[in-house]
């Protein structure tokens, strides 16, 4: 039998301390140096620290050379030369090439040839351009005055010997690596790179490349871990995923603190009985266990341990707890064992899209993407009035707008949240920048400026932002303005919210599909007179459930969902609020809410998967997903996916470029043949 938890180790996740007591006590116990040096070929030093200075031993150029194809002059042998009255200067024999040394000497009235980097004779001082001369015999006639020095550059004019030339701590690029070949150098020290071990847990895990079983996940953790350690200028040694069994992580444990310098697992942290890792953890490194349980949010139950000096650290099973807190507390020791200097933090400011709920007593960490905004129009509130059901917190609804109404100068940046949760392991990826919710505050309102600290070296603006309601046409269509060299961002947040970020000028485009009670039309009755629209193309809704399914195999839609209704045993799964199918559904229900009706996922997408995977019984996606996922489809209504765009941005390339791809007419068969009615 596996030996139980220590009370202490009990004890120790109890006591959640804040994240920079954390760091103190997890920080006292490292050896907190670079690993030390070796030597490697310049060829290999790409990426590499650098271990100390290099000092150049010689001038670069190490000769006075010429800068371009002419003669070798005494410049006071020019003064007075004009196209009206050329100086006349005898040619001396010969032409100094690239890598000659010149024996004879530029006396005074003479000239030599010399070619584009050949080395200066003797005496001369100067150098006249060939363009600016004309040879007779062997007089040269020179139609231009030059002063000493002119064309010239002299031993060391690049770089001085004795000059320090790359500096300790140096990350190497193609840029310094050429200075060090320019100097001679064939050998750098550097730096050891750090050795981690990356090790993930769970018997729920597969590696990426095994065929898919129900109830398994492909294992992400190891590979976003061990990239972002390569990143920051360590080695990752890798381990095939370990079970939830205690003997084999303590084996493994055991022999990835003897290999590696640095040892990270991931999941099997938290307080379950199948949580392994920090109770193996506990038993095999001295002292053990610093802190368990940090008040952050995400990534509460990371576990911080040293054995020997050495970091071992468990970090949360889900991809973005484990990646948040991989910055916050392995990063910098491992940039500090690397060599490498602390970062500056990059940070911008931004005005918040919507309000964010925070937890108290926990610092949050919110992942958020970018977009340049403009003024928000005064009709913005009345263009909302006709929805016929208000969107959830998680969207900009026509509410929050009123509740966080700002106005703000073209050109400024707006922070959208982008909430996929713990689990997600594309947030990263679509994601510019983190701000932080301090541990005593609960809300931070829409229209809030905040701090943006960016994810990468640099912000760039998108040529087309585009938020509102996913569409496989409208990635198919984005994929073609890649093609044509535009970078896009698209932030799926649903029609609602779509639309006002396009009334707040805060995107250059929002894919909706909006249902006018009032009218019975789709997005038109919803503009404003500051958007225009650009019609897109139809969408069939329908009812979807799996093949062979009684209750809807061969009905209506309508009979379909009025059975369903009537068996307590028949599972939907809903669409969030806020969407346009959403309206579509309960206008279907007219008030019913039957078993599943709070699943709200934000796509048909998932609405099809559900159903694939037996999760719900029936839901309502559009055609184009049913026939991808295999399953039933009953017709409801055909509804209206079109494109609404800021009048201010019309001319826009990139909006202009996806008008064209609309218009073209292969690109609707294509768009046609993916089951959108066009």
């Amino acid at each position: 039998m596996s030996p139980q938890p220590s009370d202490d180790c009990r004890q120790q996740f109890l006591a959640v301390l804040d994240r920079d007591e954390a760091q103190r006590r997890f920080r006292a116990e490292l050896r907190l140096e670079p690993l030390g040096t070796e030597i490697v070929p310049l060829a290999h030093a790409l990426g590499r620290v650098v271990a100390e200075d290099v000092i150049s031993p010689f001038n670069v150029p190490s000769f006075d050379r010429s800068n371009f194809d002419g003669y070798a002059v005494r410049a006071a042998d020019t003064c007075g030369a004009m196209e009206e009255r050329p100086r006349q200067l005898r040619m001396l024999a010969g032409t100094i090439s690239p890598g000659i040394v010149p024996r004879m000497e530029v006396v005074p009235g003479t000239a030599m040839a010399i070619e584009t980097g050949g080395m200066l004779p003797r005496g001369a001082d100067a150098v006249v351009m060939v363009e600016h001369t004309d040879r007779q015999g062997d007089v040269l006639l020179v139609y231009a005055q030059v002063v000493a020095g002119f064309g010239i550059s002299f031993a060391g004019t690049d770089i001085s010997g004795g000059e320090t030339v790359i500096r300790r701590g140096t990350v190497l690029t193609s840029r310094e690596t050429g200075v060090l070949a320019a100097v001679g150098v064939a050998e750098v020290k550097v730096f050891r790179r750090p050795r981690v071990a990356v090790i993930s847990t769970g018997t729920e895990l597969i590696a990426p490349g095994e065929p898919m079983r129900p109830g398994r996940i492909y294992d992400s953790n190891s590979r976003i871990i061990a990239d972002a350690v390569r990143e920051l200028g360590g080695e990752p040694l890798y381990w095939p995923i370990v079970p939830d069994d205690l003997d084999t992580l303590r084996r493994v444990l055991a022999d990835a603190v003897e290999a590696a310098d640095v040892v990270l697992l991931s999941g099997g942290t938290s307080k379950g009985a199948g949580d392994l890792s920090y109770r193996a953890v506990e038993e095999v490194t001295r002292p053990g266990i610093m802190v368990h349980g940090v008040a952050l949010k995400p990534g509460k139950p990371i576990c911080l341990a040293v054995h020997e000096g050495k970091p071992v650290v468990v970090l949360p099973g889900f991809p973005t707890s484990a990646i948040f807190t991989f910055h916050e507390f392995v990063a910098p020791v491992i940039r500090v064992l690397a060599g490498l200097p602390s970062p500056s933090p990059d940070v911008v400011h931004a005005r918040l899209a919507t309000r964010i709920n925070s937890e108290l007593g926990r610092t949050e960490y919110v992942l958020v993407s970018l977009v340049k905004g403009g003024e928000k129009p005064p009709d913005s509130e009345a263009s909302t009035d006709r929805l016929a059901n208000p969107p959830s917190t998680d969207d900009l609804s026509a509410d929050e707008s009123r509740r966080g109404a700002y106005r703000h100068s073209d050109g400024e940046l707006v922070a959208y949240p982008i909430g996929k949760g713990s689990g997600s392991v594309t947030t990263f990826s679509h994601a510019d920048g983190v701000l932080t919710i301090a541990q005593h505050q609960t809300i931070v309102e829409a229209g809030s400026t905040v701090a943006v600290q960016l994810l990468g070296a640099r912000l760039r603006a998108a040529d087309l932002a585009v938020v509102g309601s996913h569409c496989t046409g409208l990635d198919y269509l984005l994929s073609l303005l890649h093609r044509q060299g535009f970078t896009t961002k698209q932030l799926n947040v649903g029609s609602t919210a779509g639309l006002e970020a396009a009334i707040r000028e805060q995107c250059d485009l929002a894919g909706i599909h909006l249902l006018d009670p009032a009218t019975g039309q789709y997005n038109r009755p919803f503009l404003t007179e500051k958007l225009e629209l650009i019609p897109g193309y139809g969408r069939m809704q329908g009812v979807v459930f799996r093949p062979g399914d009684e209750r809807f195999e061969g009905h209506s839609a309508e009979e379909a969902i009025r059975q369903a209704l009537a068996d307590p045993s028949c599972v939907m799964i809903n669409r969030n609020i806020g969407s346009g199918t959403r309206l579509v559904i309960d206008r279907l229900l007219g008030g019913v809410q039957p078993p599943g009706y709070a699943v709200q996922p934000r796509s048909h997408t998932a609405v099809a998967g559900a159903v694939a995977q037996g999760r719900a019984d029936w839901g309502v996606a559009i055609e184009s997903v049913a026939r991808s996922a295999q399953l039933g489809f009953l017709p409801l209504c055909e509804e209206r996916y079109d494109f609404v765009v800021p009048r201010s941005r019309l001319q826009r390339a990139a909006v202009v470029a996806f008008r064209q791809l609309l218009a073209d007419a292969e690109v609707r068969r294509a768009l046609a043949e993916m089951g959108l009615r066009t």
